[in-house]
């Protein structure tokens, strides 16, 4: 080469190939000026920028940055140098390229435009959107600058914006997929999702092999509620990306969507294996391993998110749920309130912390986290409903319907807040259209698959295949991995039995079962308790406490805890006397820290539940030929399966002044619940007074209304409303003194009398029962059998109304009754503590033999 002509032409030949795409001629033209001329500015900015073509970024940044020093006035070697360094992962060096190029080019759009680029990547997107706008202010054609700057307006969260510069962007250019695409993420940050997917589909139009697009419809048609479209959707991205992460974190959610935890957990893992960095698959892989009921793994995939983003406020709510069902409540509360410390007002979080709240019976701050939950989202289903279950436990009946009214409003084809009303509507006999949300309910169990509070529907006309679904389906949330195996091969000796309860207090069931407790051959046996609830200081606490070999209290333990304390205790056989009642933990149970489980006493109805070997029943209360309804083996006792105290004491007999009962009346008497009072019972209750005109009923009171509404039942159906009376809470000697003074007791259903039964048969007060078609229907028939009063047990509400009737009528034949019960009643099976106990005892000798010779438990009748 020559002269600064001969130069010319020849970077004009380099020129000519590079611009024409033959970048090996380009390249070998440039270096050959460089050879002569090895501080040529623009060959070296040029032979970089081929460098930088062929994916050699160093060597392209080194080239310019040498060009640079050559002639620094240069705005295309700024910017070049700047994606260089942002190739080679340097954006924050790229930076100042980039404003050197627009301080340059101060006209130029294009250095305000990567510049913008790199402060986005950075995470500087305030900066980043004012570069973006200087940019559009130089050049408002550029489709692409309005795009990224929609994008970083996303991120920032002010979604108008980003909306309307996409919109901007495909005014210029319809055709833009990506936009399209962009688009839609705004519209589904903005909970558009019907707007979300049109954009999502112009994408795929545009650009059918549009994996992203593909991946992002997916949570658009899930949140439309069409999550199997949503599958098809992200199977189609996975399809075109296998190793697409977000279209299979996207797929697990909409099998979450489907109720397909399964399913969705194994797209979440395979997500988390190709992106194990991500935050939010964890905890969304956390929420489906807890509707799997596996929650130590689910505890396991939050913290995961966690340790990944501390921030992260969904996974410490998810973490908060996972405690909150292994019993770790403290825990679970702490989790909660750092889900909304960081995000405040966050309303899932809000609206567990007042379930977790309320289960550490701390209920004012329960009533106030739900109602901060529906403060920040007025439509939150879950938050109404746990504020409802609050309100149930202080007794609040009114303020507990308004809000499962509310949750029914929002959520109508729900069955739990249905059945939670109907429930708290017959403990205030509340009846105005109860039938038929009663029928609404039975619809919606027997075609979904939602669970809900077995207890409840005991006192509805549910059917024993009705309560068996409905307690299969509470035992899917419990489910838990199964602990080690139990050792058959145990030194011989006594046999461990076990008492779990939160009742261990003056409570029916602790009424119950004391004098067993105190009765159990400690020859053969050692006795625990294992309490579940608190202590309440009461005579009864004290008795039932001294009646165990060993108590232990578990109130404070989580499930896993509590479980493994009774395993290393070496229990033999654990009794549940709780099963599905208030404060009941059957997860505990549900580890099987023992290796025979049994159902007694607390829910007179199966479990449904694989780790409950057997119910404790009789041949009343359980007849032959109803197994298909019992998950358990069934237990059939021979008098009654309830156990009594034979040792209570009854103060001496008021007179009926003192209990508001006029001396010449006949009292018809009723000491139940009143939420097992039915309408159609309480109007054969008013038929009797009308055909018995010095007859009244006489109910126990209870919550706040009954007797307002009681009152305004009778009178409708033509009664003095004056004669109902109301009995006051007593201690319970004094109740039972007061049973004396009455004449018939008259039982309830579908719901019996249980400990009520045995309260007034123990007073000397006859029972009158109709018989049921379930267990909880068919216990005061089993206690009269018990007690050799079988003639007062009718089949039919005819033959109840027409034997009260009788007996109302006939002075004789209604006191021959009486002194039959007191003749029998001490004599009975019913009230014969030793025998009872020998009975069970013989019951559980014959479990425990089964369980040693390796068998499966089986049915057993006690002779």
């Amino acid at each position: 080469m020559g002269g600064p002509m001969e130069d010319q032409v020849a970077f004009r030949e380099a020129l000519s190939h590079h611009q024409a795409g033959r970048l090996d001629e380009a390249a070998a033209a440039y270096r050959r000026i460089l050879a002569v001329r090895p501080d040529d500015g623009p060959s070296l900015h040029h032979l970089g920028l081929i460098a930088l073509r062929h994916g050699d970024a160093a060597a392209a940044a080194d080239l310019i940055t040498r060009s640079i020093a050559v002639a620094p006035g240069d705005p295309a070697a700024h910017a070049n140098l700047g994606n260089a360094l942002v190739a080679l992962g340097r954006p924050a060096e790229a930076v100042a390229c980039f404003e050197a190029a627009a301080r340059l080019a101060p006209d130029a759009a294009n250095p305000h435009f990567n510049l913008g680029n790199t402060l986005a990547g950075l995470g500087r997107g305030e900066e980043a959107a004012a570069c973006f706008r200087r940019a559009l202010a130089l050049d408002p054609s550029r489709p692409a600058t309005h795009n990224n700057l929609g994008m970083v307006l996303r991120d920032l969260g002010r979604l108008d914006a980003a909306i309307a510069a996409y919109e901007a962007a495909l005014a210029l250019a319809p055709a833009y997929a990506e936009a399209h695409n962009n688009l839609g993420n705004a519209f589904l940050d903005a909970e558009r999702p019907a707007d979300a997917a049109a954009a999502f589909r112009r994408a795929i139009a545009l650009k059918p092999d549009f994996f992203q697009a593909h991946a992002n419809l997916g949570p658009a048609l899930t949140r439309l509620g069409r999550a199997d479209e949503a599958v098809a959707s992200c199977r189609r991205a996975i399809a075109l990306r296998p190793d697409h992460a977000e279209a299979l974190s996207n797929l697990g959610a909409a099998f979450d969507a489907l109720g397909k935890p399964d399913e969705a957990v194994a797209a979440y893992r395979q997500a988390i294996a190709l992106q194990p960095g991500n935050p939010v698959v964890h905890a969304n892989c956390g929420a489906a391993l807890h509707a799997l009921g596996r929650y130590a793994d689910a505890e396991a995939a939050c913290r995961a998110a966690i340790a990944l983003r501390p921030g992260h406020a969904e996974a410490h709510c998810n973490l908060g749920a996972a405690l909150y069902a292994q019993g770790r409540l403290d825990d679970a509360a702490a989790a909660c309130r750092q889900a909304v410390a960081l995000r405040p007002g966050y309303a899932e979080a809000l609206s567990n912390l007042g379930a977790i709240l309320e289960a550490l019976r701390r209920f004012d701050e329960a009533i106030a986290a739900c109602r901060d939950a529906i403060a920040a989202a007025p439509g939150h289903y879950d938050a109404y409903l746990n504020l409802g279950a609050v309100f149930q436990k202080l007794g609040r009946v009114g303020d507990a319907l308004a809000a499962l009214r509310q949750a029914m409003a929002l959520r109508p084809d729900r069955a739990a807040p249905l059945l939670q009303a109907i429930h708290l509507r017959r403990l205030s006999c509340d009846w105005d259209g109860l039938a038929d949300d009663e029928r609404r309910f039975l619809a919606l169990l027997r075609q979904g698959d939602e669970a809900v509070p077995p207890f409840n529907i005991l006192c509805i006309d549910a059917t024993p295949a009705d309560q068996l679904a409905c307690a299969r389906r509470t035992t899917r949330l419990l489910a838990a991995p199964a602990g080690a195996a139990h050792d058959r091969a145990r030194p011989g000796g006594k046999i461990r039995l076990g008492y779990l309860s939160s009742d261990f207090r003056n409570h029916a069931v602790s009424f119950l079962v004391v004098e067993m407790l105190e009765r159990h051959d400690r020859a053969r046996f050692t006795v625990n308790g294992y309490c579940i609830g608190w202590d309440d200081g009461s005579a009864m606490r004290n008795r039932v406490v001294a009646a165990f070999d060993r108590f232990t209290d578990l109130a404070d333990l989580s499930h896993a805890d509590a479980a493994r304390r009774i395993r290393e205790d070496g229990i033999d056989i654990l009794v549940d006397l709780n099963g599905y009642t208030m404060f009941a933990r059957t997860a505990i149970v549900a580890l099987r820290p023992a290796p025979v489980q049994v159902n007694f006493l607390g829910y007179p109805g199966t479990m449904g539940a694989e780790f409950i070997d057997y119910i404790i029943a009789d041949p009343v209360t359980v007849p032959m030929g109803e197994a298909a309804f019992y998950d358990e083996k069934i237990v059939r006792l021979p008098d009654c399966y309830q156990p009594n105290d034979g040792l209570r004491p009854i103060a001496p007999t008021p007179s009926r002044r003192e209990c508001g009962l006029p001396d010449d009346a006949l009292v018809f008497c009723c000491f139940n619940s009143t939420y097992k009072i039915t309408p159609a019972l309480f109007g054969l209750w008013m038929r009797l007074l009308r055909a018995v005109p010095h007859a009244l009923l006489w109910l126990f009171q209870s919550s706040v209304g009954v007797e307002a509404n009681l009152r305004r039942e009778a009178a409708a159906a033509g009664i003095d409303p004056g004669r109902l009376v109301f009995a006051p809470k007593l201690p319970l000697a004094e109740h039972l003194a007061r049973h004396r003074l009455a004449d018939l007791f008259l039982d309830t259903l579908p719901y019996n009398a249980h400990t009520t039964a045995s309260d007034a048969l123990w007073a000397g007060l006859p029972v009158l029962t109709c018989r049921g078609g379930t267990f909880a229907g068919r216990v005061a028939a089993g206690l009269l059998t018990a007690i050799g009063l079988p003639d007062l047990i009718t089949e039919s509400y005819e033959d109840y109304e027409r034997k009260a009737l009788e007996l109302a009528q006939d002075g004789a034949a209604l006191a021959e009754v009486k002194a039959r019960l007191g003749r029998q009643r001490l004599g009975a099976p019913l009230f014969d503590g030793g025998r009872f106990a020998r009975n069970i005892e013989t019951a559980y000798e014959r479990m425990w033999e089964t369980w040693l010779a390796g068998e499966a438990a089986r049915d057993i009748t006690v002779l």
